[in-house]
């Protein structure tokens, strides 16, 4: 590259006429420089590589293994882990098709419930209830939704968190 630079200079000096293609030709030279500058470090990036690989080669052929008892310990937790694990999918798996059942449940209910309600109006009307009367009854199943859904909401916090606080 010093021989290069040196070059440049002489270019500089040439007379016009030849110190175009002087340039073209110091360019093309340039570059074959740097070519060769990236082969070489490229061989000798190649050639540290497989110097360590035989390295490392050698260590591992020249090394002594041994047992290992530290193996057995981090095993034995993770299997711990791994059952304690699988005991808090089968809760979370119970605590699912509880809610399930529940919700079935409440289904049920609602049928019933609304077999009733259409009951108590016709007993309401055939007694002659006033409306009034009729208005604080379904006030009060209004409210009484609410309740439900309240609860239910309540019971679906409580189910993450245990979920979330378990795992």
């Amino acid at each position: 590259m010093s021989n290069c630079e040196r070059l440049e200079i002489m270019v500089s000096k040439e007379p016009p006429s030849r110190k175009q293609s002087a340039k073209l030709r110091l360019d093309k030279l340039k570059y074959d420089c740097q070519h060769y500058q990236a082969a070489l470090r490229g061989i000798q990036h190649k050639r540290l590589q497989r110097d360590q690989e035989e390295q490392q080669r050698e260590e591992l052929l020249s090394r002594r293994f041994t047992t290992n008892d530290e193996a057995s310990i981090t095993i034995d937790s993770e299997l711990e882990h791994h059952s304690s694990l699988l005991r808090t999918h089968r809760d979370i798996d119970d605590m699912t098709d509880q809610g399930m059942r529940t919700l079935q449940n409440m289904r049920e209910q609602k049928t019933f419930l609304k077999e009733i309600h259409r009951k108590m109006r016709d007993v309401g009307n055939t007694l002659g209830l006033s409306n009034t009367v009729m208005r604080l009854i379904e006030k009060r199943a209004y409210q009484d939704k609410f309740i439900l859904f309240g609860g239910m909401f309540i019971t679906c916090v409580v189910m993450y968190l245990s979920y979330k606080y378990l795992l």
